[in-house]
């Protein structure tokens, strides 16, 4: 019978961002014999002791990692982040980018899988992928990623609410072929990722690509973060962003969204910001942003891009933003704690996966190409859940 490996043990721990005090807590390991639990896990991960069936299940669960891996002879490589362009990576708690790192391997997977599905069908590449650069400059790329992507700002500046608004970006991006879902957790609020580890994930494949946006940000940012990582994909890079604007990728990202959210012109009509209160500029940029369903820190950005703030008052706007939104954030949890009662789970599970690849999973699981082993795994469901999750596109028709 194969044996456990005892370093994978200790990788498997260490990567899941885990002390040996965390790890024996998380897994339910007891003293006994004399030792503490942290001692005995200790022993463990130096092939001293043995661990039994069941408590390697709950590693496989506490450490997210399948459980053939505790078999392996060595330690896999890290799943693949493309260029991460975040300030912060080295910096962000231990458990968060453990779990990023088993957010990303289950993005890969499901990628992996779609890619599959789409060569079978013979899909042709897309030819956007990774067809502009830098130098083409800001305005040349934006005007390029809205004439494939039909988007009319106009359109979305009309639609009754910033959710409405962003449901016709995605539908604009989705019909030129990228797939954009909504991930900020691995399916329950105790994995929750803060946006100040990530924003958004680009994955430039020609055949498949995906824009993934952290859904644990505001909702008037999903818009910014979306055409961010739509230009990270005509760049022609697989990435993983936060806020930062220092690093020139970034910083040019930033400024192809908001060329295509606010054009220049319009922000000359702040121009006055500079002479108002911190609660005025505010309110002033409040009512800007509200008309035009975008957020007001990329208002505010623009703002500094523009010349028409400094630095300092940039980030004590973004600053103020920030603060007003985590307090409607607790209010809007407390709330929703009160009620108990949130919307159903198919519904947010639908949501969250996009059209895109809800359909095509619902339509190749009907042509019988995909099964409901793989279906789960691109859905990010139980199997069992699959026919509950695709009833409504089946009765809509959708396939």
């Amino acid at each position: 019978m194969a044996k456990v490996n005892p370093a994978i043990l200790m990788w498997a721990r260490e990567t899941a961002g885990l002390s040996l005090d965390q790890a024996a807590v998380a897994v339910g390991l007891k003293d006994a014999r004399g030792k503490k639990a942290a001692d005995r896990l200790f022993a463990m991960e130096k092939g001293e002791e043995e661990p039994t069936r069941p408590l390697l299940l709950r590693m496989a669960e506490k450490y997210r990692r399948p459980l053939i891996a505790f078999y392996l002879d060595k330690p896999p490589r890290q799943g693949n982040r493309g260029q991460d362009f975040r300030e912060m990576h080295g910096s962000a708690p231990p458990e968060h980018n453990a779990t990023l790192d088993a957010l990303i391997r289950g993005i890969n997977a499901r990628q992996s899988i779609v890619r599959s599905l789409l060569e079978d069908e013979d899909a042709p590449s897309l030819p956007f992928i990774g067809s502009a650069n830098r130098d083409q400059g800001v305005e040349s790329v934006a005007a390029e990623i809205t004439r494939t992507t039909g988007f009319a700002l106009r359109e979305y500046r009309s639609q009754k609410s910033i959710n409405d608004a962003f449901k016709y970006l995605r539908a604009s991006l989705e019909q030129a072929g990228i797939f954009v879902v909504l991930m900020g957790n691995l399916g329950t609020h105790h994995t929750n990722i803060p946006p100040e580890v990530f924003r958004g994930f680009s994955f430039a494949d020609p055949i498949a690509p995906f824009v993934v946006i952290n859904d644990q940000d505001a909702r008037s940012a999903w818009p910014f973060t979306a055409l961010h990582e739509a230009a990270h994909l005509w760049l022609g890079a697989t990435s993983i962003s936060g806020a930062s604007s220092k690093i020139p990728m970034e910083r040019f990202c930033n400024d192809v969204a908001a060329a295509i959210l606010l054009p220049g012109m319009e922000i000359q009509e702040l121009s006055d910001i500079p002479t108002l209160t911190l609660d005025d500029a505010a309110e002033r940029i409040s009512a800007f942003s509200e008309e035009r369903k975008i957020s007001r820190t990329m208002v505010s950005y623009r703002l500094f891009r523009a010349k028409i703030v400094t630095e300092p008052k940039w980030k004590k706007l973004e600053g103020h933003f920030d603060q007003q939104w985590r307090d409607a954030e607790a209010r809007r949890k407390k709330s929703s704690d009160d009620r108990k009662k949130g919307p159903n789970y198919y519904v947010v599970r639908e949501h969250r996966l996009g059209p895109a690849l809800v359909n095509l999973a619902a339509r190749t699981l009907g042509e019988g190409t995909l099964t409901y082993t793989k279906a789960a795994r691109v859905l990010g469901v139980k199997p069992l859940n699959v026919q509950p999750l695709l009833s409504g596109v089946f009765e809509r028709g959708g396939v």
